[in-house]
């Protein structure tokens, strides 16, 4: 009976093991963000302060066990804000942080700019544009593991019926919306962070390399979110 007890146990196990191990980031994915966990010296000190208040506040609805919902707000909802929601997303996954959910929005709804886009991918992301060749506002759908929730990126105000209406975070990320948005409503909290839009290299020969390295630097500065999140919910 002991030997079939064990000869079950040892058939099993592996299967079980797989059925509850989260499925691994694409291997470019991994490299991408295993190379920005190793520049997080790179953050001046400043910065890294006001990152970690952002973590702290997560830290507390995650020991609370609440969903953490997030809001990355710039103006057009066209490139700073989908690539803070794409990282805090990713980042979440990558320390294996559950209940955390991101979003984005504008002051005002245009387009994801391809530009965007290929940066994500060219960071390893598999990314679908669902939409009709002619959609002004196209949706784009973004994977970054086999077999879990997508994140769809697509232009709205942050106050659309897409995103969360009450009890979020919202992460500003240029000054433009930093000043129409002195309140957010429905916010529980609002943090400033604001990066230098890329769009400053638009149809220039900087532009890939600018993209690249705001992609980067807010990949960065997201995935260190996350990893203070991870370390403080273990205190």
């Amino acid at each position: 009976m002991n030997k079939i007890t064990t000869l079950l146990l040892l058939t099993f196990l592996p299967m079980s093991l797989q059925m509850f191990t989260s499925p691994p980031l694409f291997t470019k994915v991994k490299k991408y963000l295993d190379e920005r966990a190793k520049e997080f010296e790179q953050i001046p000190q400043q910065r890294r302060k006001e990152l970690k208040e952002i973590a702290n506040h997560i830290i507390k609805k995650q020991k609370k066990k609440e969903t953490t919902e997030i809001i990355v707000i710039c103006t057009h909802n066209s490139r700073r804000s989908h690539f803070g929601q794409v990282w805090l997303q990713i980042g979440a996954y990558y320390y294996g942080l559950e209940k955390i959910s991101t979003f984005s929005g504008g002051t005002e709804a245009t387009a994801c700019n391809p530009r965007t886009v290929a940066a994500l991918q060219r960071a390893g992301l598999e990314i679908k544009n669902i939409s009709s060749s002619d959609e002004k506002n196209p949706k784009y759908v973004v994977s970054y593991a086999q077999n879990i929730p997508e994140i769809y990126l697509f232009s709205k105000e942050y106050n659309s019926t897409a995103n969360p209406q009450m009890g979020f975070i919202a992460i500003l990320v240029c000054s433009s919306a930093n000043e129409v948005c002195p309140i957010v409503k429905g916010a529980e909290q609002r943090f400033y962070i604001p990066y230098e839009d890329p769009k400053i290299s638009d149809d220039s020969p900087q532009e890939t390399q600018t993209y690249d390295e705001r992609c980067k630097q807010i990949s960065r500065e997201m995935l260190y979110v996350m990893y203070c999140v991870k370390n403080g919910i273990k205190k």
